[in-house]
């Protein structure tokens, strides 16, 4: 089972929409991902929302492709309350992740994805080596189609194809 997370809890965020630009990708090639938004989770404590999303999203996943807009020149805190809140022994360990990073400046949250691999790394996750910063994502989507630049697209196509090789 493949996830998609959308990694912040911004309502109607770009990284929502790249995550439905992955979904459908996989989809064309006959995988079926789940996509979800941070945004409706209580992450003060780990709360009913916290354990429901574990239990329908994290733990029966067995490849996770985390979306992660820059924040403050790493990932959202609303990431880090997530992991941080989760059960950790249960969660996480053996899971394999895509991560994809998503700025409206120039560096596609590369800081960020090395900080995000970092911590799953210590959690006994296996990061894919194909990070993929998406800079200047403003200019490369179109709200309503999602990413419309062929060469993001084909980039996106790309880390697919290895991910699942993965």
């Amino acid at each position: 089972m493949y996830t998609i997370i959308a990694a912040t809890n911004r309502k109607e965020s770009n990284s929502y929409l790249v995550g439905k630009q992955y979904q459908q990708k996989l989809a064309s090639l006959g995988i079926t991902a789940d996509l979800y938004s941070l945004e409706n989770l209580d992450l003060n404590h780990r709360s009913a929302s916290v354990v429901d999303f574990e239990q329908k999203a994290l733990i029966p996943a067995q490849k996770l492709i985390i979306i992660a807009p820059e924040y403050n020149g790493s990932y959202p805190g609303v990431l880090k309350s997530l992991i941080d809140l989760s059960n950790i022994k249960e969660v996480w360990p053996g899971k394999k992740a895509l991560l994809t990073g998503v700025a409206t400046g120039r560096g596609g949250n590369i800081r960020g994805l090395e900080h995000l691999t970092g911590t799953l790394n210590y959690l006994n996750v296996f990061v894919h080596p194909n990070r993929l910063p998406l800079s200047l994502i403003h200019e490369k989507m179109d709200l309503k189609t999602g990413i419309i630049e062929k060469q993001t697209s084909d980039a996106i196509d790309l880390q697919i194809a290895d991910f699942i090789k993965f």
